[in-house]
């Protein structure tokens, strides 16, 4: 069985796993799930927020697991992902990102997202650069990353929602070839997405390669097709397992 990390992406907190997390550990996995620094309850300062602060809260949960985790970025947390494979290579048995931000080195989300000419995340956001956070506007909320979930999930979404931290969204990843290079990594590219577009997400595929795998759903498949989901997690890597 596995040790699976799960990590959220913007704006949400460790809550919006609670349908993967209950079904990988009905299949007998372990599972970790963190609220990153400024989310659900890890309450702080956003403009004090750093991505290494993000990566910490990850890999103290890697540094008291007794054996190798695997991790399972969604969204921007996808630069969480990739930090924290290069912090932890020896730990991490692989990377699993879920219509994720696959940034390289030198590179930073902003200039990824600012060429998604698909998507409907940053022609709708709020930013306060002063205070040092950003969030999407409700009224896109569904359409944006919800489209295809119930009407329980949106209300639960609209309820708990909270600004991002910016910082970690406008620094460069630093990431090797020694460390987060040699970490094994899936991509579950969702092809309904109107957050992270299809198009971009194949773009970054085609500028790091992954294993990649397929699920028709919006941007929050972990609500709208858990099940499915689930059993791609759970599927990641087996072809190169058996090869």
């Amino acid at each position: 069985m596995t040790h699976y990390i799960l990590i959220h992406g913007s704006w949400h907190g460790a809550w919006c796993w609670h349908k993967i997390a209950d079904r990988l550990k009905a299949n007998g996995h372990t599972v970790d799930v963190p609220d990153l620094p400024c989310h659900g309850k890890n309450w702080g300062v956003h403009k004090d927020v750093t991505l290494t602060d993000y990566v910490k809260a990850v890999t103290d949960l890697i540094d008291a697991a007794p054996g190798d985790v695997t991790l399972v970025a969604h969204s921007r947390g996808g630069i969480v992902g990739s930090s924290v494979a290069e912090a932890r290579p020896d730990r991490i048995t692989r990377t699993i990102y879920v219509a994720a931000y696959l940034v390289p080195n030198g590179k930073t989300v902003v200039d990824y997202a600012l060429q998604d000419d698909q998507s409907l995340v940053m022609t709708n956001m709020d930013q306060n650069l002063d205070e040092g956070w950003d969030m999407l506007q409700s009224h896109i909320f569904r359409e944006a990353l919800y489209a295809d979930c119930d009407d329980d999930d949106v209300a639960l979404c609209h309820a708990l929602l909270s600004p991002e931290p910016t910082g970690p969204t406008f620094t460069p990843l630093q990431l090797s070839d020694e460390n987060y290079g040699r970490v094994p990594r899936s991509y579950i590219l969702l092809t309904e997405d109107r957050a992270v577009s299809p198009k971009l997400q194949r773009m970054m595929l085609d500028e790091t390669p992954c294993e990649v795998l397929e699920l028709e759903a919006s941007h929050s498949a972990y609500f709208s097709k858990p099940s499915a989901l689930t059993r791609l997690i759970e599927q990641a890597g087996e072809n190169h397992a058996a090869a």
